[in-house]
């Protein structure tokens, strides 16, 4: 090792003393600080460790290396010039020019670095441990902590019942004992939980446990009451034990009394019961899409996972399964229900998987499949239901479109044929993609085959639009010499002729508008009426649908005339042009429903725009609206608490009865937050009881009850405001700048 490693090295070591030093002293401050509040050394221990260990993994004085110091030196350092890095390496590693600069180097930091200093937060961590020692010290000394109990860390409450005397009678009669309570619980029975005995009071059971409440005195007792909320249960003496058995359902406060053979009355605090609710049962569907489709020659199997939880066990699990057949009035549905396998009733926790195959339910092209699982638990008298999404399945039907109405009702009025360009489009599609490996020849007849259909089709709609010819588009074997010489162009016969063939759709020319405008002048309805006569107006279309009708039949010339010229890539543009406006027409051909409405009486014309109104009867109703006050009790209680707070009065029965009907109110609220309102429930009742009490408890007991009662509603009023000259030159300036 040269000696400017060594010089690095001690420097290392001293900062790394300082870093643990540090650790120490952000250590023995909260050590400390806990020795004095609790005064014992194991606590005390414990904080030292933790802390240490905080500090130690914030500081990380472990991570102070060679090459750290090396590069810390050269931001610090200036004499080094960067290389104290060569430091690092044995001469023999190193070039002459090297070696020399590691000597230079190693002389400068011999002579300069005991005087860098080195980084670190002693001052804080000094200050820090000495604030909280100091703290602890005077605490202790001042007896600041006086007001907390550490010695004791078990905080639960008492399990003992403690009965308070309600009346200040004194007498030479001891107070009866109780010597003996017990709470036997017993949880339904699907929840399948053993019954067992508790001495705790303030119960928490699921929902339908039934509670025997048992308490064992060392006199006898005129009696015994559980008092919970407005009702006082008698308890029955069996075998020297006071009993009483309830089945709960919704959590309540309650509390003992008994009055003993001397007629002393003797109350408890306030226990409670809170109820555990029976949860639903949780559903995980994984493995499937919400929606899923089939063609008819794929595999139609739905496969997925349920994954079912319950906190007290399962009893059924099952799919519901919905078949659709159909369309419109004849739509029919057919409900089933699949069961998994491989369940088990009880269980609570599970995970299904199921496979449901559509040939097996005999779905068919177009039929549609709806599903969800559904899951009960055991509970009683009625079960805990859930169940999943719905999830979608069909089976695609592609030489259908389905029927579409939107706001009112409709009638299509369209042939079932007219919707068979989709599996033109299909066979087309499908003979593009096996050109390839095709022979010629059979590739020019099918295409020319789906030409024949193209025409079919177009035929179909022309008899709609009134055309009773049947022409189009001709392909034969022999072609005879005569018809080839009487022909001027090769391709007239495969051409769409605008011009000739379709003459009778093209806008009339003016010459012959002249010539008819005659005619035309004898009969001026003959432009309103729907001529059966003229092919063109005998359809069952509105003139809007009769153009769109047109142009798909144009359409099809083209897509035809593609598909007899072999190209089968060509005619598919005009095929789903065709398509498109078919679409447009099936939607659009409806017949709607008249919409029935109000019809009024008929006017009377003698009385019609008289002005008389002697007849006419005004009416109007006035209704005040009151919002009932929301826990009028407590209200009232509050403002006799402050009557009794500012003067001597005693508290009377009718006080007693205010404060007893206040005390149900509040228990209501203390249900969902006992915590909270428990102390404040707790005075009500000793002064329901008779039990005079100081303006201090009085006034907590008011502040208690204010704390209870909910926010006042904002109530919206209209108010002047008072404005000068200022404010409307101000407003003014706003508007104008607005």
């Amino acid at each position: 090792m040269t000696q400017g490693k060594n010089i690095l090295t001690h420097y290392k070591k001293r900062w790394q003393f300082f870093r643990y030093l540090e650790v120490f002293l952000f250590a023995i401050g909260p050590t400390l600080f806990l020795y004095f509040l609790l005064s014992d050394e194991v606590y005390s221990v414990i904080g030292f460790a933790i802390s240490a260990l905080i500090a130690v993994l914030v500081i990380k004085p472990w991570k102070l290396n060679l090459p750290f110091i090396s590069a810390y030196v050269d931001q610090k350092l200036d004499d080094a010039q960067h290389s104290t890095g060569l430091l690092l390496h044995s001469p023999e590693q190193l070039s002459p020019l090297a070696r020399l600069q590691q000597h230079r180097i190693s002389e400068e930091l011999k002579i300069k670095l005991s005087k860098l200093k080195t980084h670190h937060h002693l001052p804080a961590a000094g200050i820090c441990a000495l604030t909280l020692a100091l703290f602890g010290f005077l605490g202790v000394r001042f007896d600041v902590f006086s007001h907390f109990d550490f010695s004791n860390t078990d905080k639960t409450p008492s399990k003992d019942i403690i009965f308070k005397q309600v009346d200040s009678i004194t007498t030479e009669f001891p107070k009866p004992v109780l010597t003996q309570q017990s709470a036997y619980i017993k949880y339904p029975a699907y929840a399948k939980v053993d019954a067992y005995s508790t001495t705790e009071i303030n119960l928490r059971v699921l929902e339908g446990t039934t509670i025997t409440w048992a308490l064992e005195f060392d006199s006898p007792l005129a009696n015994v009451h559980l008092e919970k909320e407005k009702d006082s249960l008698p308890m029955a003496l069996k075998d020297l034990k006071y009993l009483h058995t309830q089945k709960v359902s919704s959590p309540f406060l309650y509390n003992f009394k008994y009055v003993d053979e001397h007629g002393r009355s003797f109350v408890s605090d306030l226990h409670s019961v809170e109820i555990i609710r029976d949860q639903d049962p949780v559903l995980e569907v994984t493995g499937i899409k919400q929606f899923t489709s089939y063609n008819f020659d794929e595999d139609k199997k739905l496969r997925f996972t349920t994954r079912i939880s319950d906190d007290y066990g399962l009893d059924e699990v099952y799919i519901i399964a919905t078949v659709s057949k159909g369309s419109g009035e004849s739509v029919k549905f057919r409900e089933e229900r699949l069961d998994f396998e491989t369940y088990v009733s009880g269980q609570k926790s599970v995970a299904l998987t199921k496979t449901i195959d559509l040939d097996q339910i005999e779905m068919d092209p177009g039929d549609e499949l709806y599903f969800y699982i559904a899951a009960s638990d055991h509970k009683t008298p009625k079960a805990n239901l859930s169940r999943s999404e719905t999830y979608f399945a069909v089976i695609k039907d592609t030489t259908s479109f389905e029927f579409g109405v939107e706001g009112n009702l409709g009638v299509d009025l369209m042939p079932a044929y007219f919707r068979s360009q989709r599996q033109l489009i299909i066979d087309t599609e499908k003979l593009i993609a096996d050109k390839v490996g095709m022979e010629e020849k059979t590739f020019n007849s099918t295409s020319n085959i789906l030409g024949d259909d193209q025409k079919s089709l177009r035929l179909k709609y022309g008899q709609f639009m009134g055309d009773e010819a049947e022409s189009g588009i001709q392909i034969s074997e022999g072609i005879s010499a005569e018809n080839n010489a009487d022909e001027e162009d090769s391709l007239a016969e495969y051409t769409h002729d605008h011009d000739g063939d379709n003459e009778h759709n093209l806008v009339a020319d003016s010459h012959e508008h002249e010539e008819e405008g005659e005619e035309e002048n004898e009969d001026p309805l003959e432009a309103y009426l729907h001529n059966h006569d003229d092919p063109e107006e005998s359809t069952f279309f509105a003139q809007s649908l009769k153009n769109k009708l047109r142009q798909a039949l144009n359409v099809m010339w083209d897509a035809e005339l593609q598909l007899r010229l072999y190209k089968p890539e060509a005619s598919l543009p005009y095929q789903y042009k065709a398509l498109k406006l078919l679409q447009e027409i099936k939607n659009s051909a409806r017949i709607y429903v008249h919409r029935i409405g109000f019809d009024p009486p008929p006017i009377k014309e003698d009385v019609r725009l008289s002005g008389e109104l002697d007849a006419v009867v005004s009416y109007r109703k006035n209704k005040e609206t009151e919002i009932p006050e929301s826990y009028p009790n407590i209200r009232k209680a509050v403002s006799r608490l402050e009557q009794l707070i500012n003067t001597t009065e005693n508290i009377s029965k009718e006080d007693r009865k205010l404060f007893e009907q206040a005390g149900n109110e509040l228990a209501a609220i203390a249900i969902e937050e006992p915590g909270k309102y428990l102390e404040t429930l707790q005075a009500l009742k000793w002064l329901s009881e008779d039990e005079q009490m100081p303006s201090a408890v009085l006034r907590k007991i008011q502040n208690g009850l204010l704390l209870a009662l909910p926010e006042p509603e904002a109530n919206p009023t209209t108010r002047e405001i008072q404005s000068g000259a200022i404010d409307q030159l101000l407003l003014k300036e706003l508007e104008i700048y607005e």
